[in-house]
């Protein structure tokens, strides 16, 4: 059974390591400084928050696209260090369908490889197969991305295949998607949530 959703309630996902809550346009003060100081993290995506007016019009896009009911930003917020360490979203959020996508994901330098990125990933599935009773949820990279695709893989995603000459770069170009997935059983009975959790603690 599917959990009514609602794109105005402001959820708050957390546990001891980190809180997820929705992205805001004050947020633009937060997380300017990596795109000042980091550009190279948007080197793999289709949006580019790089550059003071990149972050105000990547923080803009998302903010509204939640205001259309199409997409979920959250802001992360990293409790051991108490710093805001990037940002994720719900996205092609077919909820008759019971499917959505997660990403847009990005961290700042100094939270990656920290175990961050899992405590995220387990609370945002959790939310969507345990609370909105979604069936799948998909994931999408750069075909050239190893560092994304090794992290997806690691929380459990299964490949499913190379969409090729997909989307165009905010770089210039094209590029191939790799689409990743996770279904509702795999989560709940094939051991993906235990296997997630376990790497955790």
């Amino acid at each position: 059974m599917t959990a009514d959703f609602n794109f105005t309630t402001n959820y708050i996902l957390e546990d001891d390591c980190v809180k997820l809550r929705p992205l805001q346009l004050e947020d633009m003060h937060t997380l300017t400084h990596f795109a000042l100081t980091e550009p190279e993290l948007w080197r793999f995506s289709l949006v580019s928050a790089a550059g003071e007016k990149g972050m105000e019009a990547y923080i803009h896009h998302a903010v509204r696209a939640r205001l259309e009911q199409k997409e979920y930003p959250f802001i992360v917020y990293d409790k051991r260090s108490k710093q805001y360490a990037g940002c994720t979203r719900f996205y092609d959020m077919q909820l008759s369908n019971k499917t959505l996508q997660l990403g847009y994901t990005w961290y700042g330098k100094a939270f990656q490889g920290t175990g961050l990125n899992r405590h995220c990933k387990f609370l945002l599935l959790q939310f969507a197969f345990e609370q909105l009773g979604m069936e799948r949820v998909e994931f999408r990279a750069d075909a050239n991305n190893a560092r994304s695709i090794a992290a997806m893989k690691a929380i459990g995603c299964t490949p499913e295949g190379i969409l090729r000459n997909h989307m165009p770069l905010a770089s210039g170009g094209r590029r191939d998607s790799i689409v990743l997935s996770i279904l509702r059983n795999e989560w709940l009975e094939g051991g993906v949530k235990q296997q997630l959790q376990a790497k955790l603690v």
